[in-house]
């Protein structure tokens, strides 16, 4: 299993569009993502200039239906 690098917000919601999600609408600092074909959504938080934690990104990409292997590949 691969160890999660520390990653920003904006490089995770980057992967996210790349892999179809669109943006569906922001509350304060977080933005939800949805993806249309597979009709689901996530959320993750965005504060400017701060990283995400790992583990929190983990479950970003696991809520969203990705490994972290899915992230190294596709980033």
């Amino acid at each position: 299993m691969s160890r999660m690098p520390q990653v920003t917000a904006l490089e995770i919601i980057r992967f996210l569009k790349y892999q179809g999600f669109i943006e569906d609408r922001q509350s304060g600092s977080h933005l939800t993502l949805l993806h249309e074909y597979r009709n689901f959504s996530v959320t993750v938080p965005v504060h400017s200039g701060c990283d995400v934690g790992r583990g929190l990104a983990v479950r970003i990409l696991k809520d969203a239906g990705f490994s972290v292997e899915d992230y190294l590949r596709g980033r």
